[in-house]
């Protein structure tokens, strides 16, 4: 399958504050995610989008992606239970630092409540004030990968907050007729297990 990989950029705040998420959800920074926790947040948001890149890794390399300084996990939670995050990832670069919007989703349930926009946003916000939580320099860029493989409306979404295309790259890849699901299945067909 052909599989387009858009790169976008934010190089300055947005001027508008986040908006308020509804009474039922809250957005929780986590402090303490262990290993388990983002594989399973990894494939609770990707897992009907293709994401598989990061299912065959060991603990050791989630505890690698988790020990970097400034790694930050922000979690939607509604009805107790996840509905989505946002991983941030930064990098120092020269004076500055580039935040990458690492991972970033709803699970299947919070899809259609109008909570990604509201999601993304509050993400962004946390992105470009992560040098007040962490001791790094300030933030000067915030990026994100997205690609066809993603939720429809995953480019649109990031385009309406404030980001801009830099690059998109084309590239045949292999792909599983069916994504694995959130939940993923030891035998019969993708997705077999789920109602």
């Amino acid at each position: 399958m052909r599989v387009t990989t858009t790169t976008l950029e934010m190089l300055s705040p947005p001027a508008h504050e986040a908006r308020a998420f509804p009474e039922e959800v809250r957005l929780d920074r986590a402090t303490g995610v262990s290993p388990e926790y983002a594989r399973f947040l990894y494939g609770l948001v990707g897992g009907p989008w293709h994401w598989t890149d990061r299912l065959g890794w060991s603990r050791q390399q989630w505890v690698d992606e988790l020990s970097v300084p400034g790694s930050e996990f922000w979690i939607l939670y509604g009805e107790g239970v996840p509905l989505g995050y946002v991983h941030l990832h930064p990098v120092t670069a020269g004076e500055g630092t580039d935040v990458e919007i690492r991972y970033f989703g709803l699970a299947e349930r919070a899809i259609g409540r109008s909570l990604g926009g509201c999601l993304l946003e509050h993400g962004i916000q946390a992105a470009w004030s992560l040098s007040e939580r962490f001791e790094l320099p300030p933030v000067s860029r915030v990026w994100v990968h997205t690609c066809t493989l993603d939720g429809p409306a995953a480019l649109a979404n990031y385009q309406a907050r404030g980001f801009v295309v830099v690059a998109a790259e084309n590239e045949e890849q292999d792909i599983a007729e069916h994504p694995l699901g959130s939940w993923i299945s030891t035998g019969g067909p993708a997705g077999a297990d789920r109602p």
